[in-house]
């Protein structure tokens, strides 16, 4: 692996402290802390992906490389760092935050000259580990391992994982909160992606009124990763927010369009280049619930529910206007931008979900059309991948209770399949209203809805066999979500079986998880 071509701009750029001291502190005025990773002295590799590896400019992994791979024996010219950045958790101002169990190795550059920054996840503390190890343990690297990557192969904006490797150590941790703590492996990540530039990185400087070093961060990810502004003065970061504001829209459209629930969408864990960042105590969605929240830590408050992503992303970007306002100074733009948004997310969310039934155009009555398919779900528990996986095989002579009661996580009574055989009819009459055929419908279906996601239950059957030195889940999982728009494996396109409805982690998650 080429980690000699790895260097650092951020931290020749950017204020930090060099001091090298991992005790838990703030760090006011700068935008990063030098630190090295712990070292652990018996790793062992689990996977690794090689053709990131390639594509981002490392190369190929050889046996002395695994010492990289989870942060020891490092090269005396690497400065590797963590960031400090703020944010609103739950709704409420957090102060200082920062990378708690991530260092930055920095970035590296392919042969097109596209950049990359590389990071390790549970590699040890840093200044902003908050009262924690800095360590994560394997059934969360699993978890962001597998995750991160089905929802690159899924066409969704994200950060990637190279690689996941023991280190060798036990790690403390109370999965649930519930003051059950239990020793389980350690495990460490690497992760990649353009950049882990967060709302909270512009919300920090603009907390302290380190305005100077917010334009400079402003300036920064505009000329690095958003070439496509040109404008000068106050317009160029009226169109940085703008951009971002659609980004985050378009990510969140693309989270509905799979069923996929964050769980924890604090501004420190929102992207400016509108990536999914930071997987939690995330779940793709069985049944299909708006009510739907995968995190312990968000009941009885659902705040960060399925049905209330957008909004939430909305609130939050109420906060980066707040950070960003004074380079733009204008109350009546940033109220009007984000007034808009609502407008330009509904309308991208319903041309997403008119491509799911396989509809050619966006129609005046599909609002009461979408409307009355949510209630169908939710009142008849379907589940929401394997429900337009059915839809696909759609034809009025097939048994409508044969067709889905596989699909259902309740039972179907004659009162609930008459509502469906309804709702079926306003379908057909809704594809016959198309103006292309039916081969081209289906073709449209075919690429928006997947045949395969990493559900949790999965994950979690995946995780027992690894802690017991097994890897031929975590080998069928991969494959799997490598093709998510195609049946590989006809077991894993299927609802979750009953007896993982109350099992911790194959339905809800803490924060830690």
């Amino acid at each position: 692996m080429n980690i000699e071509n790895i260097q650092q701009p951020f931290i020749k750029k950017f204020p930090g402290d060099f001091s090298g001291n991992t005790m838990q502190r703030n760090t006011p005025k700068v935008l990063f802390s030098t630190v090295r990773p712990a070292g652990f002295d018996h790793p062992k590799l689990i996977a690794f992906n090689e053709k990131l590896s390639e594509e981002i400019g490392l190369g190929k992994f050889e046996e002395k490389d695994l010492d990289f791979l989870v942060g020891n024996n490092l090269p005396e010219e690497m400065e590797t760092y963590a960031t400090a950045y703020a944010g609103h958790q739950f709704g409420n101002w957090a102060g200082q935050l920062g990378d708690g169990r991530a260092i930055l190795a920095g970035e590296i550059a392919n042969n097109k000259g596209q950049r990359n920054e590389l990071q390790w996840k549970g590699a040890g503390a840093t200044p902003y580990s908050r009262h924690a190890d800095g360590r994560a343990v394997l059934r969360s690297s699993v978890r962001e391992y597998l995750m991160s990557e089905a929802m690159h192969h899924l066409g969704i904006p994200t950060t990637r994982a190279l690689s996941l490797a023991l280190t060798g150590e036990e790690v403390v941790r109370d999965m649930m909160y519930n003051g059950n703590p239990q020793n389980e492996k350690g495990a460490v990540v690497i992760r990649t992606a353009e950049s882990f530039l967060r709302f909270g990185h512009f919300e920090l400087m603009s907390a302290q009124q380190e305005y100077t070093t917010l334009k400079e961060l402003a300036d920064y990810t505009i000329e690095n990763y958003f070439k496509e502004i040109q404008s000068e003065g106050q317009q160029k970061y009226k169109d940085f927010f703008e951009s971002i504001c659609r980004k985050t829209a378009d990510l969140m459209v693309e989270w509905y369009r799979v069923g996929f629930v964050h769980g924890v969408m604090n501004t420190d864990n929102m992207s400016v280049l509108g990536l999914t960042i930071d997987y939690g105590p995330y779940s793709m969605m069985d049944e299909y619930n708006l009510n739907f929240t995968p995190n312990t830590t968000d009941l009885p408050g659902r705040r960060y529910a399925f049905g209330r992503q957008a909004q939430i992303s909305q609130w939050n970007l109420w906060q980066l206007a707040n950070a960003l306002h004074p380079l733009i100074e204008d109350e009546k733009f940033l109220e009007d931008i984000l007034n808009d948004y609502g407008s330009y997310f509904w309308e991208s969310h319903d041309r997403m979900l008119c491509r799911k039934f396989g509809f050619d155009q966006l129609l005046t009555n599909d609002e009461k059309f979408f409307t009355n398919w949510q209630s169908l779900m939710q009142d008849l528990q379907f589940d929401y991948t394997l429900f337009f996986n059915e839809l696909e095989k759609y034809d009025d002579q097939k048994d409508l209770r044969l067709q889905f009661e596989n699909v259902s996580y309740t039972f179907l009574n004659d009162e609930k399949i008459s509502r469906l055989e309804d709702f079926m009819k306003d379908y057909k009459s809704r594809l016959e209203k198309n103006i292309i055929s039916r081969e081209k419908s289906l073709e449209i279906m075919h690429k928006t809805n997947p045949k395969f996601i990493v559900r949790n239950y999965l994950l979690y059957q995946c995780i027992e066999e690894i802690n017991e030195g097994k890897t031929e889940m975590l080998d069928k999982l991969t494959h799997a979500l490598e093709n998510p728009y195609h049946t590989i494996y006809p077991e894993f396109s299927a609802k979750r079986p009953s007896g993982y409805d109350d099992v911790s982690g194959c339905s809800m998650l803490s924060c830690s998880s």
